[in-house]
């Protein structure tokens, strides 16, 4: 009974062991990726980001930097540097932005292969839910979601969904393993009430990789509003999807086409719609639809210095031709 009873206290000291160094690995990534988690200043919001590369790069969410006229970037010791972006894929609410000037403490977050990641493995969130900057929640990997077919619009790329509390002011911030790598960029939650419910959902990070570091991509500064099927027919769209044009952000390549962005919204089913915009039906003579991104994409990725962007739009009943030079 004497070997047993020792066998039985090794056990529960073990297991004990256990529990205390887990729960002290939680704080070690915490303090490791801390400095590299960033809070983005723009005009009347505030985001998170996360700086992946010692060039400069942040990544953060599309819906933080879109149509930002200025953009601020502030570091874990209080240093706020100016910021531009260089690219976003508004469909993925994923977006790379670079800072003019790194702080001399800095620490860059290696971002992870989110294919290996499992349902139920442990993650975390760095980010400043509500404005409150460097706050910590945790949680598991709840599911992987295909981001069209949960939405059913022009979105594209993976989503993980998790509950690790998740609220405004976390978009953009980093979904951290345990080995503190970035597994994806929060994006949004879905809730009844405005608040966390456990429903979380990030852009993985492969898919992050793959829409912006990736090759040459391009920022339009073009905030926009997808209509597809009814929508599409209850706005007398002449095609099946559209895009309105909800901002543009100044001296953006929008700006350059003198896209008009809605000046009202209506109530449709719960959704706000813009209303009183222009609606964009074709990039590059491309028709405006979730399965023609791809090629949009490219078109625009393949425009250098001195090409002509063409752009067609709905405007006041009448579909006009829009056309910039890049310079």
């Amino acid at each position: 009974m004497g070997k047993w009873r020792v066998l039985a206290i090794a056990l529960v000291v073990s297991l004990g062991g256990v529990a205390t160094a887990d729960t002290g690995s939680v704080r070690d990534v915490f303090k490791r990726v801390r400095d590299a988690v960033v809070v983005i200043h723009v005009p009347g919001e505030v985001g998170s980001g996360v700086l992946v590369d010692k060039r400069g790069y942040v990544l953060t969410a599309a819906h933080v930097v879109q149509s930002a006229a200025d953009v601020v970037v502030e570091f874990a010791d209080g240093d706020k540097i100016p910021a531009k972006v260089v690219t976003s894929e508004p469909s993925a609410d994923v977006a790379l932005i670079q800072v003019s000037q790194l702080p001399a403490r800095r620490v860059i977050a290696p971002l992870a292969d989110s294919d290996t990641a499992e349902i139920g493995d442990r993650v975390l969130v760095i980010g400043a839910p509500m404005g409150i900057g460097y706050t910590l929640t945790a949680g598991i990997l709840s599911g992987r979601r295909d981001a069209n077919k949960l939405y059913g619009g022009f979105e594209e790329g993976e989503l993980f969904q998790t509950d690790a509390a998740i609220n405004p002011g976390n978009s953009g911030g980093p979904l951290l393993n345990m080995q503190g790598e970035v597994l994806g960029i929060v994006s949004h939650i879905l809730t009844s009430g405005g608040g966390s419910e456990g429903l979380g959902f990030a852009v993985t990070s492969n898919s992050a990789k793959k829409l912006l570091m990736e090759g040459r991509g391009l920022w339009t500064g073009v905030e926009y509003y997808p209509l597809r099927g009814k929508l599409a027919r209850l706005f007398n769209l002449p095609q099946p999807a559209g895009a309105v044009v909800q901002k543009v952000a100044p001296n953006s390549l929008g700006a350059k086409l003198q896209l008009k962005p809605a000046v009202g919204e209506i109530t449709y089913k719960d959704e706000t719609i813009p209303v009183d915009g222009d609606t964009v039906l074709a990039v590059g003579g491309i028709e405006i639809s979730a399965q023609n991104l791809e090629a949009i994409r490219g078109y625009l990725a393949g425009l250098k210095l001195g090409d002509t962007l063409r752009v067609r739009v709905l405007r006041d009943g009448k579909i006009e031709e829009l056309e910039t030079t890049l310079d």
